[in-house]
């Protein structure tokens, strides 16, 4: 029997509209062969990236119609979505620059040396070839730029691998919209409708991950959905990469020297970077490691000041609100744990921020305070307030991987004046993709340098999800050795007939 995909509006909780029924695991068999079929259509550079631009130009003429259905679905407003939806198709037009470019290729040529020590070297010719059918899994929490026609289906088609997406439930509408533009800017460049394919349901996504002709995927949601996931891929007769951003609480470190120079602007900035979104941004502060004693007294106080008078809003869907409003209350009741503003219920819909506060002697070993080491999906934030610098190391020493850390440091600190804060840096390293200083993560660019990714949980890989080297997930190297110049792809022929970035005998040209 058919299972109905229905819209839901989150701000009144009443379905919308029936968008589309569950897939069968017959749906999927016949979603991801007739992706396959596309495969050798994709090989040609050129067409994948006239692909990629005209997927971002249909986008934004459909500018209209897709930011209206994402916002009936999510009630991430207008002018947030706008901007999303300006970012993803920059997104794909970055990766038809980096197509066009083709030093994502890695081309490496070392001609043959009968010379060579300790043995004669060979002629070697390296790149790196699509693997094939991608499966993606959307993001509730971004229903254009990780989902879609977001970074993941964009740098998929870029390597030139067809992709399968699974719809996220909280944006079906808004799914099969932008599969439809998809799809019709494949069949306007020449390539087939089935360059994209969109299915529905859970069910769906675990037989997508299973499927012996999917060769990777790429998700983004909840540490329990992703393990489970990545689980099965592993399991497969034929494991297949999984590429997963799970979960991360971006903790943030204020120093001493941080506090005492700018304590309310802390705070301030604190409110508005762990509120924005309604706390729906996977670079959320989670948890903010800030000095006992006056100075630290003065950043609770503007952040309190601050976060008391954010909005409330309403998270993506019910199940959400509910998790929030019981995690956030179950951290709460913990005897040592104070709520200067506490989360609540907003109607009966929506959701107040606030934030906790907690001794950091009381998360330095094991016990019930571990929870507040996890992620609470939502705008809460956990101020942990430390009185020596041994206290924030042992804090530290207990956290998991997460996509972001960041330092708060004084003047001096910043100039280098301070060896510490060079060790924090290192320190905070280790826990995360990307270290900013004296910034809020809420806000990753879309740049060559980008790195979103991190240490599990954050993510199942070291590979990133924005950004130019996002493709990388995408590909596998091939050397040819001792192959026919009549044989060799054009990429790794003598004279460099299509003008790609290679490194030749450890030169580069």
């Amino acid at each position: 029997m058919a299972v109905p995909v229905w819209s839901v509006d989150p701000r009144s909780g009443k379905q919308r509209e029936q968008v589309a029924v569950e897939a069968t695991a017959e749906d999927v068999d016949a979603a991801v062969r007739a992706a396959a079929a596309a495969i050798p259509a994709l090989a040609d550079r050129s067409v994948r990236s006239r692909l990629l631009r005209a997927a971002a130009g249909a986008l934004e003429e459909a500018g209209e119609r897709v930011v209206a259905a994402a916002d009936a679905e999510t009630a991430l407003g207008v002018p947030r979505l706008t901007g999303e939806l300006a970012r993803t198709a920059f997104q794909l037009r970055t990766f038809a620059d980096v197509v066009d470019e083709g030093a994502y290729l890695d081309v490496i040529i070392d001609t043959p040396d009968p010379d060579a020590k300790p043995i004669p070297r060979p002629d070697l010719r390296r790149m790196k070839i699509p693997l094939g059918v991608v499966a993606v899994y959307a993001a509730s929490n971004f229903p254009l730029a990780f989902s879609v026609p977001g970074g993941d289906t964009a740098s998929a088609l870029a390597a030139g691998c067809p992709v399968v997406v699974k719809a996220h439930p909280d944006h079906p509408a808004t799914s099969a919209l932008c599969a439809e533009l998809l799809r019709g800017a494949a069949v306007s460049v020449g390539l087939p409708a089935d360059t994209v394919v969109l299915v529905h349901g859970f069910a769906a996504g675990v037989e997508l991950v299973r499927h012996p002709l999917v060769a990777a995927a790429g998700f983004t949601g909840s540490v329990p959905g992703g393990r489970a996931l990545y689980d099965a891929a592993a399991a497969r007769p034929r494991p297949i990469p999984f590429h997963g951003e799970l979960g991360s609480l971006n903790p943030v470190v204020v120093t001493e020297s941080a506090a005492a120079e700018r304590a309310e602007q802390i705070g301030t900035g604190l409110a508005g970077s762990f509120t924005l979104g309604v706390g729906q941004f996977c670079t959320k502060p989670g948890l903010v490691l800030a000095p006992a004693g006056d100075d630290g007294d003065r950043l609770v106080a503007a952040l309190t000041g601050a976060a008391g008078g954010a909005a409330a809003g309403v998270l993506l869907d019910g199940r959400m609100r509910t998790n929030f409003l019981a995690g956030a209350a179950a951290r709460a009741a913990l005897p040592a744990v104070t709520a200067p503003v506490a989360p609540a219920e907003d109607g009966e819909l929506g959701v107040r921020p606030g934030f906790l506060t907690v001794a950091a002697a009381e998360l330095a070993a094991e016990g019930a305070y571990d929870v507040l080491l996890e992620e609470c999906f939502g705008p809460l934030t956990v101020v942990v307030r430390y009185g020596s610098a041994d206290e924030l190391a042992a804090v530290l020493d207990r956290l998991p991987g997460n996509l972001t850390a960041t330092a708060h440091l004084g003047v001096a600190e910043a100039a280098g004046q301070n060896g510490a804060a060079a060790g924090l840096l290192a320190r905070l390293s280790t826990l995360a993709g990307r270290v900013l200083v004296n910034g809020w993560p809420t806000g990753v660019a879309v740049t060559a340098a980008q790195h979103h990714g991190g240490p599990y949980p954050a993510t199942t890989s070291t590979s990133t999800s924005v950004g130019a080297t996002a493709i990388e997930r995408w590909l596998r190297p091939v050397a040819y050795q001792d192959t026919p110049p009549a044989l060799l792809p054009p990429e790794l022929q003598d004279g460099n007939p299509l003008g790609i970035p290679r490194r030749v005998d450890g030169k580069r040209g």
